[in-house]
């Protein structure tokens, strides 16, 4: 069953195609990959499919669990249960690590933000009270964050660039995490660029210049890595960094 899929989404970002035309099918309760260099349009990909401001006015349309996310808000759609960790996690100042992991649920027992705390790898007792601001490193927020998903239990995670700013024993703690998700029922979607990642997934898709190119087995897109592309007919594409 599919819990997302994407037909004939387009986007235009500042005059120039940044998604084009794609049609791609996420399996409910599996973990994803979407692959491809820096600027191939996978994180605008995840930011349409949340709805974040300035992505919303696409062509074609988005489905979940079969029905149009069309005009629906960030906050309609994260009540669905669509939720995006960042490449780069938000600081919030004045908000303690505590309320900010418990924020997205109805359950507000401490207990569950101090055993999330735990499972992602970072003592509870030292960053209960901490702000969610400039103290924490990136790869402290990063993983605060996926805290905060753990305790939300959403539908679809879509994860960007999880391993950015994380060192090894980190990320291995993240797979770990991502593994309960998916047991609790959660469908993971990762959005890399890197090998290690990838081979966390089951099945995957790879994107150039805002096109889905190819998609399959993970065994079977992990070929870009290894041959650096893959044949295509693009031609010199010109590429936006950071989207």
């Amino acid at each position: 069953m599919n819990i997302l899929e994407t037909r004939n989404l387009s986007l235009e970002l500042g005059g120039k195609q940044i998604l084009n035309d794609l049609n791609m099918e996420i399996w409910e309760g599996h973990v994803h990959a979407i692959v491809g260099i820096n600027g191939a349009g996978k994180s605008t990909l995840a930011n349409t499919i949340v709805g974040l401001s300035g992505y919303q006015d696409f062509t074609g349309d988005i489905l979940f669990k079969g029905k149009s996310l069309k005009g629906k808000s960030l906050d309609e759609r994260a009540a669905m249960g669509i939720t995006l960790a960042w490449q780069e996690p938000a600081r919030f100042e004045g908000l303690k690590v505590k309320d900010f992991i418990l924020a997205g649920t109805k359950n507000k027992d401490l207990e569950i933000a101090k055993q999330a705390l735990v499972t992602v790898g970072l003592r509870s007792d030292d960053y209960l009270e901490r702000a969610v601001d400039k103290t924490l490193s990136g790869g402290e927020r990063k993983k605060i964050e996926l805290a905060s998903i753990l305790v939300m239990n959403p539908a679809l995670a879509l994860l960007d660039e999880p391993d950015s700013g994380i060192d090894i024993e980190s990320i291995e703690k993240i797979f770990q995490v991502v593994k309960r998700l998916k047991d609790g029922g959660t469908t993971v979607v990762f959005i890399t660029h890197s090998q290690a990642v990838l081979s966390e997934a089951e099945h995957a898709f790879l994107f150039c210049h805002g096109r889905l190119v190819d998609k399959g087995s993970v065994a079977k897109i992990n070929k870009y890595f290894e041959n650096e592309c893959m044949p295509c007919d693009l031609k010199d594409p010109e590429i936006k960094e950071g989207v």
